[in-house]
């Protein structure tokens, strides 16, 4: 196995380098690594960028300008496990704004489309709860919700079943 983890390769249509930049805006420990262009070899248009690396919570990313070929969808995201209300709520408003958009359960997607879940903490330990009425009941409050509510989750498991 590598020693060195893994690096995700993100497919964008010409906007990778600002998609980095807007990344490393959100996260606070955010960095832009090294930059390679296209060169006359193409395929892209010389001196466009190709890929550009950046670090985002400790996580590896290369952003690739590969064309409109492919496109983001859900069936991939990134979990943000957050340490409090505060800091998911600064998630789930930064990576909403500025034609990001809501999901369901705690989802969102941000403007240039990939998807995030932001986890607050607790709602794991909810939905994972032993208690398997205790589970049923957060899930059943969770399904309902935009961005996850903990208390409100809380107060479903804890209803009377």
């Amino acid at each position: 196995m590598s020693s060195t983890g893994f690096t995700t390769c993100l497919w964008f249509d010409g906007v990778a380098e600002d998609a980095a930049a807007y990344y490393v805006s959100v996260f606070k420990d955010g960095r832009i690594g090294r930059t390679a262009r296209y060169t006359d070899a193409g395929p892209g248009p010389a001196g466009e960028v190709m890929v550009v690396e950046f670090e985002i919570n400790g996580q590896k990313f290369v952003g690739l300008n590969g064309g409109p070929q492919f496109t983001f969808n859900e069936s991939i995201s990134f979990q943000i496990h957050c340490e409090d209300e505060a800091e998911a709520d600064y998630y789930y408003d930064a990576l909403t704004k500025d034609g990001g958009e809501e999901s369901a359960c705690g989802w969102v997607k941000d403007r240039f489309g990939v998807s995030w879940q932001v986890v607050p903490p607790g709602a794991i330990d909810l939905v994972t709860d032993p208690d398997p009425g205790r589970a049923a009941r957060a899930t059943a409050a969770m399904m309902k919700m935009k961005k996850l509510d903990v208390a409100e989750m809380r107060r479903a498991a804890d209803a009377a079943g």
